[in-house]
């Protein structure tokens, strides 16, 4: 009897419980097949399609560049640069697909993402877990990892490239750069040929001399997409990856615009089609709509700023910090408006910059870096800035941040500060520091 009256009484509980949870999807439910997508994968950025639209010519550029090694020859280095969501990836990576398809080729690839193996031993210890895995897990140092590979290249010839993805974010580049190179020097037959890829044209400009005259290098820059050549690519994955009719061109255009608005991401894009077509499956719609799309585009704009700052330099964060704490609260110059945007001298945010590291006792940049860091902040698409002509306090430059002043903010303050165990200024301790 007492056994019984327990099992009601669980029996009860579960009940209220699932009351309580109102509309909350079972497990089954959840594990059930989308409404809306029909393959999911299509839509990620990261999926390389068989057909790369409006790339033809940079992906011809890039086999142009590999021909001599595949021929067993020594080729020139290619540095390819272009903002966030241009294709850089996606097309050297399908290059690298074609290649593994040519048979007898002396050329052998190695794909490192310099966001994971950021520092000279870990891409040496890619390239060796590569192509000899047995010996990379004997624990050696990076020395002996460098004689093993200058043995094996000289081997039978070969032609060892390495792709360094996000080569900025290696730390100790100018070792990697010029062990690399050096093996050229160093072996009698094959060679190594580089690809790098960056978001930051002028990153090369913080090598050492002694690695920049070993490069030889060529470059290639990918421009940003128009919003019609993103709707087409939309609308190519879109075909493919939801099922029939779940989504409208309406939608696809927006998507593109709103995307092309922001520096013609295509990453971006595919990111708001993907959480849009989350949103619909959530709420149990028959398609996507607008609404969604919207939605998600907010949401999505949130994600790759954070992307974006986060692999900033630290001087390059606190030069964006600058400029979005004087955009948000002003600054001790005049500032200029014209009934919708902000724009900020170039000198004040430079005077901003130099209080906020100071106080923190950090060395600040010179000037002529700064004026680096304002290109490479502009190439990222997260400042515009432009020169002001006559009349306003002479030739000076004019800044205008492209995000909202106040999630930036929040965003550099968590990672130049709070992230590391700081206390970040506030927006009046910030203005009365300079």
């Amino acid at each position: 009897m007492k056994k019984k009256s327990i099992l009601r009484l669980k029996q009860k509980e579960f009940c209220c419980f699932h009351k309580k949870r109102g509309k909350m999807r079972s497990l089954s439910e959840m594990l059930a097949d989308s409404k809306i997508f029909a393959n999911r994968e299509v839509l990620s950025p990261h999926f390389t399609p068989k057909k790369l639209l409006y790339r033809e010519k940079e992906i011809n550029n890039v086999e142009k560049a590999l021909a001599p090694s595949l021929k067993g020859d020594r080729g020139r280095n290619l540095f390819i640069y272009g903002k966030t969501g241009t294709g850089k990836t996606s097309c050297v990576k399908y290059v690298i697909d074609e290649v593994k398809m040519i048979p007898n080729t002396k050329a052998r690839i190695t794909y490192v993402n310099c966001r994971i193996y950021n520092s000279r031993f870990r891409v040496l210890n890619k390239i060796i877990s590569d192509h000899m895995p047995t010996y990379a897990k004997r624990g050696y140092g990076a020395v002996d990892l460098y004689e093993k590979l200058t043995t094996w290249i000289e081997e039978d010839d070969k032609i060892l490239v390495v792709v360094l993805d996000e080569v900025d974010l290696v730390k100790d580049l100018d070792d990697l750069i010029y062990t690399l190179t050096r093996i050229n020097s160093d072996i009698k037959a094959g060679g190594v040929t580089l690809i790098g890829i960056s978001n930051k044209v002028s990153f090369k400009e913080e090598l050492d001399p002694r690695s920049l005259s070993t490069l030889y290098e060529t470059e290639l820059v990918f421009a940003s997409y128009y919003a019609t050549e993103l709707y087409a690519i939309l609308k190519d994955r879109a075909a493919v990856g939801f099922k029939k009719d779940m989504i409208d061109d309406e939608v696809l255009h927006f998507v593109a615009a709103m995307a092309a608005k922001e520096g013609g991401d295509a990453r971006l894009s595919l990111k708001i089609l993907t959480k849009a077509g989350e949103l619909a499956d959530e709420k149990e719609l028959p398609k996507v709509t607008i609404k969604e799309a919207q939605e998600a585009a907010k949401l999505a704009e949130n994600e790759i700023v954070y992307d974006v700052v986060s692999t900033l330099p630290e001087h390059q964060k606190f030069v964006l910090y600058s400029i979005a704490l004087l955009t948000q609260s002003g600054g001790t110059y005049k500032k200029l408006t014209d009934g919708v945007d902000t724009y900020l001298f170039s000198g004040e945010v430079y005077h901003r910059y130099k209080s906020l590291t100071e106080g923190i006792k950090k060395e600040p940049k010179s000037e002529r870096w700064y004026r680096k860091y304002l290109s490479e902040l502009e190439m990222q698409g997260l400042i515009a800035s432009f020169e002001s002509g006559k009349g306003i306090r002479g030739h000076t430059k004019l800044i205008k941040l492209l995000y909202p002043a106040k999630k930036m903010t929040e965003v550099l303050q968590k990672d130049l500060f709070e992230d590391r165990g700081g206390a970040a200024p506030g927006k009046e301790g910030a203005q009365e520091s300079v």
